[in-house]
């Protein structure tokens, strides 16, 4: 990222950036693309979520690989335009984005679980610590075969993974507000790991997103 401008007071572009971010955060892909192929309202669809997980559940499959790599796309986008402008305007940008997917205003705050755009702003903030993060989710889901569960310890690991790879401070608090943000959308997933009630990836039928 380019070195930041200097701003006697920042306070504004941060408040911009973050708004940008939120805004293109925000975008409901799943929902879009399924009313757009005709496939009817996502919301009333599985679990309601927007997610790709359950754009899956409308028998679309390239619907939901589309909804996967733009719902990341949006996350890395908000960052790359943001750091034009320094690595604190991008790191804000990519928060908003995040927060945006999880609560967007056109939806009445109810969005997505966000590993996609936290995946896809890991990617563009640093893109070791997003691979690590993916080859973590990867070994979890192989190994158990929940995806919830797997999206929960991979971005639970990132904070350690980014000290770990980078050893930046400010990148560790950056990883650690992404994973608090993403386990408090998945907190109906963990009870149902904790009862044994969560779908397994394969498992032909389960009304709850696993991620």
């Amino acid at each position: 990222m380019p070195d930041p401008i200097s701003w006697a007071f920042s306070w504004p572009y941060l408040l911009a950036a973050a708004t940008g971010g939120y805004l293109l955060g925000s975008i409901p892909f799943g929902l879009v693309l399924t009313r757009l192929a005709g496939a009817g309202d996502l919301r009333r669809i599985g679990s309601g979520n927007i997610g790709a997980t359950n754009v899956l559940r409308t028998g679309r499959k390239d619907l939901a690989v589309a909804t996967v790599l733009l719902d990341g796309g949006k996350g890395a986008l908000a960052v790359l335009l943001a750091g034009n402008w320094g690595p604190d305007m991008a790191l804000a940008a990519g928060l908003a984005a995040v927060v945006g997917h999880l609560f967007p205003v056109w939806l009445r705050f109810a969005g997505g679980k966000g590993m996609a755009t936290t995946l896809g702003t890991l990617l563009a903030v640093s893109w070791p610590v997003a691979l690590a993060a993916c080859g973590a989710w990867l070994l979890v889901a192989a190994a158990t075969r929940y995806s919830s569960l797997a999206s929960l310890l991979s971005i639970a690991a990132s904070p350690f993974l980014a000290w770990w790879l980078r050893g930046d401070p400010q990148l560790v608090e950056f990883t650690a507000i992404l994973a608090v943000l993403v386990w408090s959308r998945h907190l109906g997933n963990l009870r149902r790991l904790l009862r044994g009630e969560e779908s397994k990836i394969g498992a032909r039928k389960r009304e709850e997103p696993p991620a």
